[in-house]
């Protein structure tokens, strides 16, 4: 499929882009034919209606030769791009278990292509138990279950129930921000576990779902752990962050956990990153890690400059174009899974955000 592209359109391939307005105009249509993504994620920003968001999605799709991925961050909770159109969803802790979780992902999953989307960065499998839920890092609210293996279970069903319904989901944060002090958003966290504590509950369960072939897409997150062999330090000593490290990405999810699907950074743009490596390097770094597709969500010059910098790291033979090529492999077999959007139906729309108040009201009421 990506045999006859230009080395520019491959490189492109390999980003996940945002967009800043609620249509395709003029400085979007510019950035997509520089650029050529391989994915566009929206937000908030670009949601404003349903039928305005179809519109633009569909634009989108046009405006594309290659099948984009076409994502949103729709966990519920505090991340709910969705709320100004559908009844605000439930946090994923307040999902009691697996069967309501399961029925979460199904809505979420037919409302997602009722809107033309394809993609969904989620679930969080990150594990808040009782020891790590007081942590100020954003969190909390945002992860299924209280252990590890509760963790795995719900997020499990919401997964397969999300994918079954014509969605692909991506599982966050590799290899686990639930212990973590601070907001990656802000500053690059510390997660102070131990070699022990991350094998035996943060990582397993990405073990787990991956075992059950379940997992296509992961995103890994931006943060540092300097109690475990994983840890790397950069020429001048500084924490290498998990999204730019080849011991985490190819080491340890692609060798040790047998994972060769879709690997996904977490927005590069985050202040973890760009304080500390500046946006190109992160990018090419990230790549050279053994990320697949680099996720810049928000800054228009960010996204050409790390797209140069991936660019002129090919030309330069850097990257070897053969490391490009695997990952074009992988970003073809995961779109290999996605689905046509559905007929835009407001009655389907208005019927599924009730089943969400629904679903929300028996949710609260359990965890209650």
């Amino acid at each position: 499929m990506y045999e006859d592209l230009t080395i520019q359109q491959k490189v492109g391939q390999l980003f996940f882009i945002g967009i800043a307005g609620t249509t395709v105009d003029d400085k979007a249509e510019a950035l997509l034919d520089k650029i050529n993504p391989g994915g566009i994620c929206l937000f908030a920003r670009n949601i404003k209606e349903a039928r305005q968001t179809r519109e633009l999605v569909d634009a989108l799709r046009r405006r594309s030769e290659i099948e984009l991925f076409l994502s949103l961050d729709q966990e519920g909770g505090l991340v709910d791009r969705l709320r100004r159109i559908i009844t605000p969803m439930p946090a994923a802790n307040l999902i009691p278990d697996s069967q309501t979780a399961g029925r979460f992902g199904a809505i979420v999953a037919e409302i997602v292509r009722i809107l033309g989307l394809n993609m969904d960065f989620a679930p969080v499998v990150d594990v808040i138990d009782e020891k790590r839920e007081t942590s100020n890092n954003g969190m909390f609210s945002r992860a299924f279950g209280r252990s590890a293996v509760e963790t795995a279970e719900l997020a499990g069903a919401f997964l397969s129930e999300l994918q079954k319904g014509g969605c692909l989901g991506c599982v966050k944060h590799f290899p686990g921000l639930g212990a973590t002090q601070v907001d990656s958003h802000e500053e690059l966290p510390t997660v102070n576990v131990d070699e022990r504590e991350l094998r035996s509950i943060d990582l397993a369960p990405y073990a787990r779902l991956i075992a059950d072939g379940v997992v296509h897409s992961v995103m890994v997150a931006h943060a540092a752990y300097p109690n475990t062999g994983l840890q790397e330090q950069t020429a001048d000593g500084k924490l290498l962050p998990s999204s730019l490290s080849k011991r985490v990405i190819t080491g340890l999810l692609r060798e040790e956990l047998g994972f060769d699907g879709l690997v996904i950074t977490d927005d590069l743009e985050m202040g973890a990153i760009v304080k500390n490596f500046g946006i190109g390097e992160a990018c090419v770094m990230a790549v050279e890690a053994g990320a697949d597709m680099l996720a810049i969500c928000a800054d228009e010059d960010r996204i050409v400059e790390g797209f140069q910098s991936v660019l002129r790291a090919v030309e330069s033979g850097r990257i070897n174009e053969t490391r490009v090529s695997d990952s074009l492999t992988r970003i073809h077999a995961a779109k290999a899974l996605l689905r046509e959007p559905v007929d835009f139906d407001t009655v389907r729309l208005a019927q599924l955000s009730d089943s969400i108040g629904r679903l929300k009201n028996e949710a609260g009421a359990s965890r209650a």
